[in-house]
């Protein structure tokens, strides 16, 4: 039984998230790049569970969340994570920590869109909601051969029972869970971006 608990990832999701905003509402405002980190490798599991169509994003997402813990190891706050890299002139270098963290926070406002999506959506098809969401966030910084790809992988769609059941919630209590990371995850994915957008780096590269 036990662990039938813990294996609720929305859950975990939503709570993680909300810890990270109330740092970012808290006197410090300093985002710790471990918790936050940790927070994003929760996520990891929701691209695989879209199957192939996101399986790229699920590879390329799950690497970058890597490389931040790994930074987490040695680098205290997202803050100074950026610091190092332009004092290094490495931030948009590939494999720059920078460059990673950009990445993650894409990843994590595609979840985002299509979990608003979804709650929006009437019927048991993905298709919609997860076509829209790469379209709006991912679409724009991938090359015609990852988009072809995409686009024909979106015929292998989880239905949104089977996805609500590999997640092992229902309706009701995975759209409490989706709309509690969508609340959440705003202002996370607002403080990286300023982050970004402080410093004159800009977010769309």
């Amino acid at each position: 039984m036990g662990d039938f608990d813990t294996a609720k990832p929305l859950r975990k999701i939503a709570e993680a998230f909300k810890e990270l905003e109330a740092t970012i509402n808290s006197q410090s405002q300093e985002v710790e790049v471990a918790p936050f980190s940790h927070a994003c490798s929760l996520v990891s599991p929701l691209f695989g569970c879209l199957g192939i169509a996101f399986k790229f994003a699920e590879v390329d997402y799950v690497a970058k969340v890597l490389d931040i813990a790994e930074a987490s190891k040695s680098i205290g706050t997202l803050q100074s994570l950026l610091e190092k890299d332009i004092e290094g002139n490495s931030v948009r270098k590939s494999g720059s920590h920078s460059r990673n963290l950009l990445r993650v926070k894409r990843g994590l406002v595609m979840v985002k869109v299509l979990f608003e999506l979804i709650l929006l959506t009437e019927g048991n098809s993905l298709k919609g909601p997860a076509s829209k969401a790469y379209e709006q966030v991912f679409a724009p910084h991938h090359g015609w051969a990852i988009r072809k790809a995409v686009a024909a992988g979106m015929y292998a769609l989880p239905t949104k029972a089977q996805l609500l059941n590999n997640l092992n919630e229902d309706e009701s209590s995975a759209s409490i869970q989706m709309q509690s990371y969508v609340d959440a995850s705003a202002p996370v994915i607002m403080y990286v971006e300023k982050l970004f957008l402080t410093r004159g780096l800009g977010i769309d590269w």
